[in-house]
């Protein structure tokens, strides 16, 4: 490490040569003025005066050692510490940079030299320039200026983002680095510790790569899984439903058409009936909740209104829709409201106990939000042992996968807010 003599140190080491002559001269000059008041003679005035000079110079001498002595111990230390402190810089895992306030190198490390491929002797004295990338050049050099202007002795580069480094064969990679400054105006030193995170920066992309790859896999296993279930709907309703209902009629007409049947006869013409409405009926319910038909057939808000009038008859609780803007959406847009909407409410029938339900759709140029706010019991969120937590687990992952979020707020004994918050199919890439 390059060291600089302080400025002071030849003034001090003057002052320490100089005081024992200037402390003699004046012992001299006093002598001769005496001498020359009570007029001595040089024999008698010279004992006088060398035994003057002696017990100043004896004291004068030895200070002078003393002080030697203590400046070589001194510069003793500041080598051990320069020489500690230069291990501790070639040690170092992080590449570390000084440069001057012209932002020319004048400390290089070894794990600087690995970094960038650059050799020291070939780095030193180098600008700083040569190691960042051309487009960046001008926006560092003015941000390390306005550092120096802050007085601010050290922070992080960058803030919230990665910056770029510059190899000697142009290969650019990214850096996370921290910079401080030590010295005075006219004579400022500025130090940059700088670590290659090329290896973390790539094994980032593959993570967010995966996990956009595996979003796009529950996506599409989402909307099968959804297909199926309206096939499955539409089979039980167009098909199974039919035959059901022919047989009611073919049963009917047996009850009317065989004269007067034994009591037998009748009995068990009358338990068919009921059977073929209970298992009518049964198709019907089941293909609604596979999937209710109005919503392909009808859309959103038809379905949604449904599952308001539905939940009402089911439950006896007054369940409040409103509807703000456009809802007309299509999949997988408008299954996840829906679905989303179904949980909700299902939720509040079984758990909630509430006395009122109030359900708002909104949507407007960036989002589409649903609300539900019941006034029921509430519960504790973070609570793993309740059923419902599976059912908002899957809810949340509905909307994570159209790159929404849902949130519950709630406490026992303060009802639950449901609100689900969904990017419009406009302004996704915008988002």
């Amino acid at each position: 490490m390059n060291t600089r003599a302080s400025p002071a140190l030849p003034t001090a080491l003057l002052a320490v040569v100089l005081g024992p002559a200037i402390i003699l001269a004046a012992i001299t000059a006093a002598l001769a003025l005496l001498a020359a008041i009570l007029g001595w003679h040089r024999e008698e005035t010279l004992p006088i005066a060398a035994g003057a000079v002696l017990a100043a110079a004896i004291p004068a001498l030895m200070l002078l050692l003393r002080q030697r002595a203590e400046r070589r111990e001194t510069q003793r230390e500041l080598h051990s510490v320069q020489a500690r402190v230069g291990s501790i810089l070639e040690s170092a895992m992080d590449a570390i940079i000084t440069v001057d306030e012209s932002q020319r190198i004048v400390l290089f490390n070894a794990a600087a030299e690995a970094v960038f491929g650059y050799a020291r002797a070939d780095a030193i004295g180098a600008q700083l320039e040569s190691f960042i990338p051309p487009r960046f050049r001008g926006g560092h050099a003015a941000h390390v200026h306005r550092f120096g202007d802050t007085g601010t002795s050290s922070r992080r580069m960058g803030a919230q983002r990665i910056v770029r480094g510059l190899r000697h064969d142009g290969e650019e990679f990214p850096i996370e680095a921290s910079i401080s400054q030590t010295g005075d105006p006219g004579r400022r030193f500025y130090t940059v510790i700088l670590r290659d995170v090329t290896e973390r920066v790539r094994n980032e992309e593959a993570l967010a790569k995966s996990l956009a790859e595996n979003q796009e896999l529950a996506l599409a296993a989402s909307l099968a899984r959804e297909q199926e279930k309206s096939r499955l709907a539409r089979e039980l309703h167009d098909e199974l439903g039919q035959s059901l209902t022919a047989l009611k009629l073919d049963v009917g007409w047996l009850r009317q058409n065989v004269g007067e049947p034994a009591p037998p006869v009748q009995a068990k013409l009358e338990a068919m009936q009921v059977t073929l409405d209970a298992t009518v009926s049964a198709a019907r319910r089941i293909a609604s909740d596979l999937r209710p038909l109005l919503l392909d057939d009808l859309g959103l808000e038809a379905a949604c209104d449904w599952l308001a009038r539905n939940f009402e008859q089911r439950t006896g609780v007054p369940c409040r829709l409103r509807i703000k803007g456009d809802l007309e959406l299509e999949d997988p847009h408008a299954t996840a409201v829906f679905r989303i909407l179904q949980e909700s409410l299902t939720n509040a029938a079984k758990h909630a106990a509430a006395t009122e339900v109030h359900v708002t759709l909104e949507r407007d140029a960036e989002a589409i939000t649903v609300t539900v706010r019941d006034n029921g019991s509430g519960f504790f969120p973070d609570d793993a042992h309740k059923a419902r937590s599976y059912g908002f687990t899957g809810q949340r992952e509905r909307a994570s996968l159209l790159g929404g979020k849902l949130e519950i707020d709630t406490e026992p004994g303060r009802g639950t807010v449901v609100v689900l918050r969904l990017p419009a199919p406009e302004a996704e890439e915008a988002l």
